[in-house]
């Protein structure tokens, strides 16, 4: 610990060896990651626990209410983590007061809720760059306004920003970040200096606040220093040492007053209250946060931090230490970034963090926020990017990144254009997509005190490996299949047919021999049914909770039941669950179709059953409380979905294609409700009726997979309602040619193509053993991708034709053996 302490400022083999042996100790929980977000200070050291967990199994602490001893002591040190948090930040107390809060957001609220309750209300100027949280404050003013760089030149030079509207408030607040979320720019801490002394001239009060969670992370905040000015600072303790979850608001004692004014107040912050025939209180009167703390403090957190602070000393010595070696990192990624150009010399990434070079006197945070691009200069869709993060075990976060005001600058959205995306159905937490030709946010890589060398390279080399359109051309394989507006000859079979009763939980495969209905939904009986979080609503996926793959399910028609059973290897006995076919009322909770569901990001309702058997038996499963819910065919408004498959721009037939993503990127619409819908309906399958696999491009994707040295992987992995493969004795269709096909007859019944597959790593979820792998994921962002995404696999639906209409027909049955032809039809083109 004492050699990396030493050593932490110098860019070199034996501090990277040094922190890379520090980190296989202190944090096996993300060995052989890349750890690139929350500025690589949000890992919470092994010593640091145990510091922690001696602390708190050898001394009694209580509630600081009391007069016990182990309240007073409680009370004595909390008192001493404050003195101790006021000197790391170099505050002098007798000019500064910290108040213990959840977060940064919380600190903010706190002095919202104290500004709103001043006699007039308070005007509130706040800067573009401003973290969400600071922008939310705008609500509670009488008037606000956004202000850019010059623009707080302009009002530090007289010229006022509210134009007089600000002029019968009883103060004025001005807010700015440290340093910007989204892209490392620092801000002047002067800034705060130059309104107290310029602007309060001809204002009753102006106060500051400052956002220092992003810069005090990696970097000193000084509040003794000369310049520094403002009268609320807020930061998040966990961004600095990763332990524990905390905030703090560190108020000026001259800007005190400001909080006589607040009405509310909790348990522990008043000396006396009156009630029942007369209404008064007393507030204590001694210290600022004893009347704002309210409630019991998380005592055993605060705790937590004098361990955090002891530990982050022994490690580090200074936060200057830390802030010399992420500038080093930070460079060394901007420039490895900047480097990586496209065979055709167009750079790779659009870059909205200034170099060293640029930076100017403040310099800029270990933060480099960018945006991928093709060849073409067309934008590559950031969720590709983080589906792949993941997968490589890459930790780095993209989208708006709670800095609304610095994105739309950085992208060029207008209001309008944000509006519109809004309604087009992107949202804040959603898979982050191209809208109208432009990216909805960005892709954010922090660095911290354990971030190395080694991180910032394999992250360069993998945007290298998978974004960068080299001379070592990607194969990509298109259908290629010749159109003549006939059927062709028959040389495919149906080689098996799998429904999913749950959604995202194993198959039941369809017996040889037995003919199975095909509805307007799709397969009989395909994702009929799917696991719902108790809290969120939200539909399970495997994505998140991988072990629904071991949630094996049968269709037994004899008895009238789905039974379930679960079994993994280490765990026991297998155990299993009988679950009626049956949509008897009797079964569901009286009123769930009233509330609603997500399925996929859209909002469904489904019918939860109430049997604490079968809710319990999934629960214990997977470890999620979770209920088990239906969706039967035949619904309306809530209770019924549209596919939303589409021809990919790939299956076009008189296209010529080169390299992934050559072509410009249009705007897909998003996995929600307000897609361009396909006629016909869905139960809870993601986007169609029925999935699609070709036998042959399995075996084409295996064979890259292990020349490229993986494990080839089973057609389960692509969880396929039907795979065809080749009649014996005929020359199979070639692979991936399901690219081309309008559709296919199976027997007599006509199946349409809606277009191809989009893939996320969901398919590296072993179905047998729940494990999750690299393959066939990163070799097909390799081979399939198209306009910055991957596809593998066609989206069907039966065609009953147009003899349909007003006729009732027979039902459709098809079988494993069954004939495939496929058709073209020149419509298409």
């Amino acid at each position: 610990m004492e050699r990396l302490r030493r050593m932490v400022c110098a860019p070199c083999p034996e501090y990277n060896a040094a922190v890379d042996e520090f980190r296989d100790r202190e944090y096996p929980m993300i060995r052989d990651s890349v750890y690139l977000d929350h500025a690589g200070s949000a890992l919470c050291p092994k010593s640091l626990m145990d510091a922690f967990a001696a602390d708190m199994t050898s001394v009694l602490y209580g509630n600081p209410h009391s007069a016990s001893w182990p309240s007073q002591l409680s009370t004595a040190r909390i008192d001493d983590v404050r003195l101790r948090l006021l000197t790391f930040f170099q505050a002098d107390p007798s000019e500064y007061d910290l108040v213990f809060v959840a977060n940064a957001t919380a600190g903010v609220k706190l002095v919202v809720e104290a500004l709103r309750s001043l006699p007039r209300g308070y005007a509130y100027a706040y800067h573009q760059a401003c973290h969400t949280s600071l922008i939310g404050a705008r609500e509670e003013s009488t008037s606000s306004v956004c202000l850019d760089d010059h623009d707080v030149q302009d009002w530090l030079d007289g010229k006022d920003p509210f134009r007089g509207a600000s002029a019968n408030t009883s103060a004025t607040l001005f807010s700015y970040s440290a340093q910007s979320h989204m892209n490392g720019k620092r801000y002047p801490m002067g800034w705060a200096k130059g309104v107290k002394e310029n602007v309060a001239k001809n204002s009753a009060a102006v106060y500051t606040l400052v956002d220092a969670a992003s810069f005090s992370a990696t970097s000193q905040l000084d509040l003794g220093a000369v310049d520094y000015a403002a009268d609320f600072t807020v930061l998040s303790l966990y961004k600095i040492f990763g332990f524990p979850d905390l905030g703090a608001l560190i108020v000026r004692r001259t800007s005190e007053a400001v909080f006589d004014h607040r009405r509310y107040f909790g348990g522990g912050t008043v000396d006396m209250v009156v009630c029942g025939k007369e209404q008064w209180h007393a507030r204590k009167a001694q210290f600022l946060h004893e009347r704002l703390e309210d409630g019991t403090l998380p005592f055993h957190n605060i705790r937590a931090v004098d361990a955090a602070l002891t530990t982050h000393a022994k490690l580090f010595g200074s936060m200057d230490r830390v802030g010399g070696h992420t500038k080093y990192l930070t460079e060394r990624l901007h420039d490895g970034l900047y480097s990586l150009k496209h065979r055709n010399g167009r750079p790779a990434c659009v870059i909205y963090t200034r170099g060293a070079n640029e930076a100017g006197p403040l310099g800029t945070g270990p933060v480099v926020s960018f945006n991928l691009v093709n060849s073409a200069s067309e934008w590559v869709s950031l969720a590709e990017v983080e589906k792949l993060a993941i997968l490589k075990q890459i930790h780095v976060r993209t989208g708006g990144l709670c800095s609304p005001g610095e994105i739309a600058s950085a992208l060029g959205l207008e209001p309008w254009e944000m509006k519109r995306n809004l309604s087009a159905g992107f949202r804040c937490g959603t898979d982050s997509e191209l809208m109208a030709g432009k990216p909805t946010g960005v892709i954010r890589a922090s660095l911290g005190a354990m971030s190395t060398k080694s991180d910032v390279d394999k992250f360069v080399d993998f945007v290298r490996e998978y974004f960068v359109e080299g001379d070592d051309i990607w194969t990509r394989s298109v259908g290629n299949g010749e159109r003549r507006g006939v059927e062709r000859s028959s040389t495919l079979r149906v080689k098996t047919i799998t429904v999913f009763p749950i959604k995202s939980c194993a198959g039941f495969t369809v017996p040889a021999g037995t003919r199975w209905e095909v509805r307007a939904e799709g397969l009989a009986w395909d994702r009929e049914w799917c696991l719902v979080h108790r809290g969120s609503g939200q539909a399970l996926t495997q994505k998140q909770y991988p072990k629904m793959a071991l949630l094996r399910p049968v269709l037994d028609f004899a008895q009238g039941l789905l039974r379930v059973e679960y079994h993994r290897e280490g765990e026991g006995a297998a155990r299993s669950v009988h679950i009626p076919l049956s949509a008897n009322p009797a079964l569901f909770s009286k009123g769930s179709s009233q509330r609603p569901s997500r399925v996929c990001g859209e909002e469904v309702s489904a019918q939860g059953y109430t049997s604490s058997e079968i809710n319990d038996f999934f629960t214990d499963a997977l470890g999620v409380p979770c209920v088990l819910a239906r969706f039967p065919s035949g619904g309306l408004g809530l209770g019924s979905r549209t596919s939303k498959a589409r021809m990919q721009k790939h299956q076009q037939p008189k296209r010529v294609r080169g390299l992934p993503g050559s072509f410009p990127d249009m705007p897909s619409p998003p996995d929600s409700d307000s897609e361009q819908n396909q006629a016909g309906k869905i139960l809870l399958s993601n986007e169609s009726p029925i999935l699609l696999v070709h036998s042959a491009s399995v075996g084409a994707l295996n064979e890259e997979i292990e020349r490229r040295g993986g494990e080839a992987v089973p057609e389960s992995a692509f969880r396929a309602n039907i795979v065809i493969e080749a009649l014996a004795g005929k020359q199979a269709e070639p692979a991936y040619s399901e690219d081309s096909w309008s559709g296919v007859w199976i027997g007599k019944h006509k199946f349409k193509f809606l277009g191809a597959c989009r893939r996320c790593q969901m398919v590296c979820v072993d179905q047998m053993t729940a494990e999750k792998r690299q393959e066939p994921f990163s070799t097909l962002a390799k081979t399939r991708r198209f306009d910055g995404k991957v596809f593998f696999g066609s989206h069907a639906r039966h065609e009953a034709g147009e003899e349909s209409v007003g006729k009732q027909l027979p039902t459709a049955m098809i079988a494993v053996g069954d004939v495939v032809t496929v058709y073209d039809e020149e419509e298409r083109l």
